[in-house]
């Protein structure tokens, strides 16, 4: 077959690794057109240049792995265009989202402190008992990582007949950012003796004490600087930090428009 090209030039005719084309193989999206049975080498057509073509963007604009095989194995048009202007519509919800980032960034710059001004409260907070699901994270997975970990949460509570019996909450037992993974826990208040089936949602009691406190109004990407300065204030006031922060949600982001949500930092707290 005149039309058999190497793998090496084909990685090169289409910009994808030769470790990408292997993985896309496995994945059984831009199969090569031929495999050596003695040496396993993969050998690929002009045609399929299109095909890896497509992965290679769709890729690069963030459509996930099993979204792009199901767009490539659609005989329908109109299902393939529905599917294209699904991610089309997440590609927009990002690109607003990258963009009230950026005036986030330029009001942080303008300011000459740095931070914007927030009310801290210390308080005593009661034990909750709850149901916890502890995820390790990474920076650019955080937001959707969440969401799937309180829908797991929530399902497993359901489950149990057990409604929540306060606002839920996050807590930060690790500082996450672009070098590092960490670990959070994500939970759910419910009625103590509530118990869950073997599985990744346990049973368990938050200790309660004292703790400083504010709350944040906004998108929760921008509620770093409630962290400076509650952070700020403890050493301040001659506090130590006695835990790890929590995060707790206030009212429903399906409810309540982004620069409305309401989330309250708070920070254990002891006494030097």
């Amino acid at each position: 077959m005149t039309d058999l090209i190497p793998i090496g030039r084909f990685s090169r005719m289409t910009r994808l690794s030769i470790k990408a084309l292997r993985f896309y193989d496995e994945q059984g999206m831009l199969k090569p057109l031929r495999v050596d049975p003695s040496s396993g080498y993969r050998f690929y057509s002009r045609v399929q240049a299109n095909r890896a073509e497509a992965i290679r963007i769709l890729r690069s604009t963030g459509m996930p792995i099993d979204e792009i095989r199901e767009v490539l194995a659609e005989d329908d048009p109109e299902l393939t265009g529905k599917r294209l202007d699904m991610h089309r519509e997440r590609l927009l919800e990002r690109l607003a989202e990258q963009e009230r980032m950026l005036r986030f960034l330029e009001r942080l710059i303008d300011r000459g402190e740095g931070v914007m001004p927030y009310h801290v409260t210390v308080k005593q907070v009661e034990p909750r008992f709850v149901a916890a699901l502890r995820l390790r994270i990474s920076l650019a997975t955080a937001g959707a990582d969440v969401q799937r970990g309180f829908g797991t949460l929530v399902q497993a509570v359901t489950a149990a007949g057990a409604g929540p019996t306060c606002k839920p909450f996050v807590i930060h037992h690790d500082v996450v950012d672009e070098q590092t993974d960490g670990d959070i826990e994500i939970c759910i208040p419910v009625k103590p003796g509530t118990a869950f089936p073997d599985g990744p949602v346990r049973a368990t009691e938050i200790p309660g004490g004292q703790v400083a406190a504010t709350v944040h109004r906004g998108p929760y990407a921008e509620i770093s600087p409630a962290y400076h300065y509650v952070t700020g204030w403890i050493q301040e006031q001659g506090h130590q930090h006695a835990g790890p922060p929590r995060e707790i949600y206030l009212n429903d982001p399906q409810s309540v428009t982004q620069d409305d949500l309401l989330t309250e930092v708070q920070f254990p707290i002891g006494y030097a």
